[in-house]
């Protein structure tokens, strides 16, 4: 394991075993990404390299633009996932890349809720991506359901993974009730682009089993 800081966030790679094999770009909250790869490797999952990114302002850099009054604290929605995004393909991909023995076989992109957002939008404006995994992704931002059936892909992934709980869209806020339906279709577009993309549902709400249903997402990533 290595670890690194730059921009104020904390870079923790987990290599591969062996080389030329894939390696995943895990955006986390907590700093939690060693859970996830610990159940991961308790699952069996074939051999790959994991890179956490924690430390982030959470809801400014991972937004995609500013929103408006969300939660009654909308100033920290500012739309702050470019900035975030040039970072993690300018500077941490770089120097975490330098850490990877052989080649890489392939790169993807994963993260839960915010994260899962960023990780969709992310798609949109880097090709570097070739397989994805949003696990309740907060695909419910204003504007985003929009955005992601009216613009082009960067890259279509070849593989994209969504989950979500069953009662995330159970609430009476205006915005999150509408996360079923914003994810259902975002899934569905991306399948009619042509990549091989799955939908999980799982039982419960947005802070029901974080580890578990992100270990999902990347497992099937990396399964295929």
């Amino acid at each position: 394991m290595f670890t690194f800081t730059t921009d104020n966030k904390k870079i923790t790679i987990y290599p591969a075993l062996t080389d030329n094999k894939p390696i995943i770009y895990l955006t986390t909250y907590n700093d939690d990404g060693g859970e996830v790869y610990a159940l991961l490797q308790k699952q069996g999952c074939p051999d790959f390299t994991l890179v956490t990114i924690s430390g982030l302002n959470w809801e400014a850099e991972l937004s995609p633009w500013a929103a408006g009054d969300l939660f009654k604290y909308s100033e920290m929605f500012t739309g702050g996932a470019d900035g975030y995004l040039k970072t993690l393909t300018e500077v941490i991909m770089p120097q975490a890349e330098a850490q990877v023995a052989g080649r890489i076989l392939w790169r993807g992109l994963a993260g839960y809720s915010l994260a899962g957002l960023f990780t969709v939008y992310a798609l949109y404006k880097t090709a570097l991506f070739s397989r994805a995994a949003s696990m309740s992704g907060s695909l419910w931002y204003p504007g985003f359901k929009n955005f992601a059936l009216s613009n082009k892909m960067a890259r279509v992934p070849d593989y994209m993974y969504f989950s979500l709980g069953d009662r995330e869209c159970k609430t009476h806020n205006a915005y999150l009730k509408t996360v079923q339906d914003c994810t259902e279709s975002i899934f569905a577009h991306c399948r009619s682009l042509g990549a091989n993309a799955v939908y999980e549902l799982n039982p419960g709400g947005h802070y029901r089993n974080i580890i578990q249903r992100s270990a999902a997402g990347i497992g099937w990533l990396l399964g295929k």
